[in-house]
């Protein structure tokens, strides 16, 4: 995770941002160290990369590099506002040669943005997005560096530009999506992998519910999500809501706010 010490809205670069409408950076601090306590609180590790200059983006950490099994496919960023973020999580993960390979990229892709692990879904997969910002010629290229069977599925709304903004994985088997932000070839590939997926309507899907964390038992959301949450805690998952709304300004919830590691 990244602090967001430098989040500013300047620019627009997706759906949601909108620089006429500025984020609070006092407000978006607190709400994002309310965030870090519950993820810590409930057990899990957390590393912290530094805010870096002019890079108001970079709370989005998830966009930084995508890992599996110990090795990293490292992020190359569509928009050159965030591209010298590539170089601070590559850091990252170099500077840790014992628990980490750091593979670079050749093409444009975002991270776990564009990337989810399924790791009990048909022995382990990746769901992989493109449409608006990763190249598909990524997927590809992840699956060479990752050594597991990537699914690529096209994003059409451009509301929903990365995958983590309609798809999550709620448990190591299966994921929760809505399905218009999918073509329809790619809603069909959906249904025949995941029969059990939970659907998520559009109001889930604008209120940034998809863009959401789970260990498999506590699911951590936005507080605009009190109806998903309600449906969630109905199937015996936990859910946790958490104020990000100074973060949604700049079109990311919880998901974005945090790289998984997965050794």
């Amino acid at each position: 995770m990244c602090p967001p010490e430098n989040f500013v809205v300047e620019y627009a670069i997706n759906a949601w941002m909108d620089p006429s409408n500025p984020a609070d950076t006092e407000v978006a601090l607190k709400q994002w160290q309310r965030l870090y306590e519950v993820v810590t609180g409930l057990g899990h590790d957390v590393h912290l990369l530094t805010p870096g200059a002019g890079l108001p983006d970079m709370v989005f950490a998830a966009n930084g590099a995508f890992s599996v099994g110990g090795v990293v496919y490292g992020a190359e960023f569509k928009y050159p506002q965030r591209s010298a973020e590539a170089a601070a999580h590559r850091a990252f993960y170099e500077a840790r040669p014992a628990e980490w390979r750091f593979v670079a990229p050749t093409a444009v892709n975002e991270g776990e943005g564009d990337f989810t692990y399924v790791p009990d879904a048909h022995g382990g997969l990746i769901l992989a997005g493109h449409g608006f910002r990763t190249e598909p010629r990524a997927h590809t290229e992840a699956q060479e560096t990752l050594g597991r069977p990537v699914i690529s599925l096209k994003l059409v709304d451009p509301r929903f530009y990365h995958l983590d903004t309609a798809l999550a994985a709620i448990d190591d088997a299966n994921v929760i999506y809505y399905p218009a932000a999918f073509s329809e070839p790619s809603q069909a590939v959906l249904r025949q992998l995941f029969p059990d997926a939970i659907v998520a309507t559009e109001t889930d899907a604008l209120a940034f519910g998809l863009n959401l964390v789970s260990d498999g038992r506590n699911v951590l959301l936005n507080t605009d999500c009190g109806a998903l949450a309600t449906r969630l805690e109905a199937l015996g998952y936990h859910p946790i809501l958490v104020d990000l709304s100074e973060l949604k300004k700049g079109g990311g919830s919880v998901k974005c706010t945090m790289a998984e590691l997965r050794s």
